[in-house]
């Protein structure tokens, strides 16, 4: 190809896919192949050419290898990479630990979807079961009681705010299996866990009953002036935003205030009352 313009006999120069004239700007030829670089940058010191990134998410962190399915494959060997296949799948969980990994994250990872949850929360999550299994805490208790309080603990150490009972109602396991798991991770491994504030629920519960900014803003005042403690955190912001909204004349039940934060209306009203 001739290195000048055929318009304008102007030099060309070469921008990505693209051959241009730098005088009129005609692109004289293209080049859709990617000559660039194969790898791929998974962390910052270090460049891979394929795979993706380690992942805490999986029982072998995401290192092992699947044999795939081909419709081409036909007669003696299909049938014997059908064999090499189940027999990889069984060597690929190789104990009882692993099989338990696998199923916690499975459930974990599902629970953080249907909470809608990032993907740091989930990675954190089954750290976190690692280490109460490293521990032995799950001897004699429920798995899927494990996978929810890891979430949950996450939740609690990363001040995302998220209520038992929002963990509960996507987890497989009831309430009490939460509790206890949470409380075996929380004495054994010390988890940083503090006292929840009020405050991380106001704008999810403003949102949920349709509430303005200024009634949240209005709520978070009310928060200044009032001792929480010994009360439910849950409770507590509810009970700010139905009294805001009570203020600037918002219909708002006591009802349906206490239905997003999963109290009764006796508790949202004793909150209540100690406003006045």
């Amino acid at each position: 190809m001739s290195r000048s313009c055929p318009e304008c006999q102007g030099s060309l120069a070469t921008e990505r896919i693209e051959t241009v004239c730098t005088e009129c700007g005609l692109v004289v030829a293209d080049d859709p192949l990617d000559r660039g670089p194969e790898w791929r940058a998974c962390d910052a010191d270090e460049r891979e050419r394929t795979g993706a990134p380690l992942t805490r998410s999986r029982h072998d962190r995401g290192l092992s290898t699947e044999i795939g399915r081909s419709t081409r494959v036909k007669g003696r060997k299909r049938r014997r990479l059908a064999r090499m296949r189940r027999q990889h799948d069984r060597a690929r969980i190789a104990s009882k630990t692993d099989r338990n990994k696998v199923y916690a994250f499975t459930e974990i990872r599902r629970v953080v979807s249907q909470l809608s949850l990032p993907y740091s929360v989930r990675d954190q999550a089954c750290a976190l079961f690692s280490s109460a299994q490293d521990e032995s805490l799950l001897r004699g208790r429920s798995l899927e009681g494990f996978a929810a309080a890891a979430v949950y603990a996450v939740c609690r150490t990363n001040s995302v705010a998220r209520t038992v009972g929002e963990v509960v109602a996507v987890a497989r396991a009831d309430r009490n299996e939460l509790r206890a798991a949470y409380a075996a991770m929380n004495r054994d491994l010390g988890l940083p866990v503090g006292p929840i504030d009020p405050r991380e629920y106001l704008p999810r519960f403003a949102t949920e009953l349709a509430l303005p900014p200024a009634i949240e803003r209005r709520a978070r005042a009310l928060l200044d002036d009032l001792t929480v403690g010994g009360k439910n955190p849950s409770g507590v912001a509810a009970a700010c935003l139905y009294a805001a909204a009570r203020d600037t004349d918002h219909a708002v039940t006591q009802a349906d205030a206490a239905a997003v934060a999963d109290v009764t209306p006796v508790t949202l009203r004793s909150t209540y009352r100690a406003l006045d």
